[in-house]
């Protein structure tokens, strides 16, 4: 026969198991090491405790009158349950103060303070045996509550109020997922603890303690989304959400991005297997500087290490004479080479934009210093000009497209022309394309300024001006992040047929260093494009480090050898050698060659017997605007 209170103890086993599933799963998932885990993991404990505590006390009830040990033990595991559900509330109190990121700034005072209703309640608890504040046992044995009782429940309150104070003054410092499951606890407890303080027959306060645990469980304490599946740190999302809610909090903290500049370079020599094993490498490592919780992986070649207390200074260090040495793995060395930039927040970066800046911007020439901060990261500064002159740029017509000719060898006859940008901004002056040209892709402008080239050759072709005086087709670049955008094919398609421009009289340019990041995308764009009858060319040959894939794999019509090759040439040697022996592969698997970078007649003579078929470069002309270019295509044709 059950006993009488087994609809209790049905409760309180229902509860152990939601309770010591969530205790276990989150041991699985071995991410404790954060306080805030540690108190989640306190608090798991406690409920488990607690109802094992109340399970014992439920089946030795029965016993209580026939049995003084069963009584004894009775006054035991009760003494036990008060002992431990005193500490919830203080518990939860510290755990959302961390949730929300603000306990790390509470002085060791405020954390005795806050603690100070714990210690009064367990004083009260811990004398129960002798002075009965809480509860006692009358002469028939039954359990009766105190007026300590009362006060532990007023104070259990006072401290929910607490957490809810914080949750609700630092409420955007978190996200909504949080936000809702924060409330959601609440709810649930506050509802299963005034239905026990209503009706002490209805054993629910531990139930509901179970159950927002295990909500807590999966929505905060489960960071998957926030977990960067190769190094098992955290990921950029989780980055983004840090960093807001440390601004939210006024949280003062030192960034360390870490590039690893090589990264490239190892994916081609060893493959994406060995890359990834070394950064695992690398990223054991951090661990063993800055603890695992304040570590991301931005991109897949830079890390992001925040330090709250630790000299950022000395961590830098560390990290750069590790550098200096290999990487071994498999009997093999390695060198991964390492930029490492830190700065202040918000002494030194100010915003969580300005942190992001700092990790995605284009790293300067660093040379021998490997470490950038302070004064060196002036660069950040004049990337934020040049952004805001991109934007003037498309919005007041800064931006103005220059011409180059481009010559046959054979007989030095006109061929055609490349499209060159150029952005003179009032405030910063003359800006490089090779300045402009990567922060336009960062920010996104890249599509809008591409669009704008492509229109400006097409409206002169349209001209008629460039066919009147022989050009066969003007060269447009295009930039990977252009090629890789959705519907890229129709939308240059579209703009070339709106100007109706025969499609064979444009060659789309793509460096070689930028056409080897994807080849199969670029591959598929390449075809599309040239089966609707357009051109390309692969521009710098010889900068990069997978010339004969691009060569093989993207179907080019020309290919242009860079200037340092012909100018290495200039002198008999290697450099000559190399530039030969370029012409000649490049000719035996049927391109046509066009050189860059010619400036002299002695240079012209070197190429040539190598059977180039076009030439560029200051020997005929600079880059011009397009009314200078037509001028000068006008005055060609008149001597001819």
């Amino acid at each position: 026969m059950l006993p009488a209170n087994s609809f209790h103890i049905a409760f309180y086993i229902i509860a152990i198991l939601i309770s010591f599933t969530s205790l276990v799963y989150t041991m699985i998932q071995q991410r404790t090491d954060r306080l805030q885990n540690k108190l989640f993991l306190s608090m798991l404990l406690v409920v488990v405790l607690n109802c094992l505590s109340v399970i014992v006390c439920a089946l030795l009830d029965p016993y209580k009158q026939d049995s003084q040990t069963a009584y004894i033990f009775l006054e035991i595991f009760q003494l036990s349950y008060f002992i431990f559900h005193a500490m919830i509330s203080p518990i939860l109190l510290f755990y959302v103060c961390s949730v929300i990121g603000i306990i790390d700034q509470f002085s060791m005072r405020r954390k005795l303070v806050y603690s100070l209703p714990l210690f009064l309640i367990e004083f009260f608890i811990l004398l129960n045996p002798v002075m009965h504040w809480v509860y006692y046992y009358d002469e028939n044995k039954e359990f009766t509550r105190n007026w300590a009782e009362t006060i532990m429940y007023v104070v259990s309150i006072v401290l929910i109020v607490m957490s809810l104070y914080y949750l609700f003054r630092f409420w955007n410092a978190i996200n909504h997922r949080r936000q809702m499951m924060l409330l959601y606890f609440f709810i649930v407890a506050i509802v299963g603890m005034v239905i026990q303080l209503v009706n002490i027959n209805i054993k629910s306060e531990l139930l509901g303690e179970s159950i927002a645990l295990m909500g807590l469980m999966l929505a905060v304490e489960n960071e998957d989304d926030r977990i960067d599946a190769d190094t098992d740190v955290y990921n950029r999302k989780a980055l983004h959400l840090d960093l807001n809610n440390f601004f939210v909090t006024k949280r003062r903290f030192k960034v360390i991005v870490v590039h690893i500049v090589n990264s490239d370079i190892i994916q081609r020599m060893t493959g994406s297997a060995n890359l990834d094993i070394l950064v695992r490498l690398a990223v054991k490592y951090f661990q063993t500087i800055v603890p695992r919780y304040r570590i991301y992986r931005a991109n897949p070649s830079i890390f992001v290490l925040v330090c709250i207390e630790e000299d950022a200074e000395q961590i830098a260090k560390k990290i750069e004479k590790r550098f200096e040495a290999s990487w071994g793995y498999q009997d093999i060395d390695v060198m991964l080479n390492a930029a490492i930039l830190y700065a202040s927040v918000p002494e030194e970066l100010t915003t969580h934009e300005d942190v992001f800046f700092m990790i995605d911007s284009p790293l300067p020439n660093i040379g021998t210093d490997k470490i950038m901060h302070g004064n060196a990261l002036n660069y950040l500064m004049r990337r934020g000009d040049v952004e805001g002159a991109i934007q003037r740029g498309m919005a007041e017509q800064h931006f103005e497209v220059y011409y180059q000719p481009t010559y046959h060898m054979d007989g030095l006859k006109l061929h055609g022309a490349e499209a060159l940008l150029r952005l003179n901004d009032p405030q910063l002056g003359s800006v490089s394309p090779d300045e402009f040209i990567p922060v336009a892709e960062q920010v996104g402008m890249i599509n809008e300024i591409g669009n704008f080239v492509l229109r400006q050759v097409c409206s002169f072709w349209q001209s008629g001006v460039p066919e009147q005086n022989g050009l066969e087709s003007i060269n447009v670049n295009l930039s990977v992040i252009q090629c890789m955008q959705p519907g890229f094919v129709k939308n240059i398609l579209s703009i070339v047929d709106s100007f109706k421009v025969p499609h064979e009289n444009l060659n789309f340019e793509i460096t070689e260093s930028v056409a080897a990041s994807d080849y199969n995308i670029l591959s598929s764009v390449i075809q599309e494009l040239k089966q609707a009858g357009f051109l390309f060319s692969m521009d710098d040959y010889g900068t990069g480090y997978s010339n004969m894939q691009s060569v093989f794999e993207l179907d080019f019509d020309i290919i242009k050898i860079d200037k340092s090759i012909l100018w290495a040439a200039e002198k008999e040697g290697t450099g000559r050698a190399i530039l030969e022996n370029s012409a000649r592969m490049i000719l035996q698997i049927g391109k046509k060659i066009l050189v860059e970078g010619v400036e002299t007649a002695e240079q012209i003579e070197i190429l040539r017997p190598l059977k180039v078929d076009y030439l560029q470069g200051y020997y005929f002309s600079r880059p011009l605007p397009k009314e200078e270019f037509i001028e000068l295509i006008h005055k060609r044709k008149e001597c001819l």
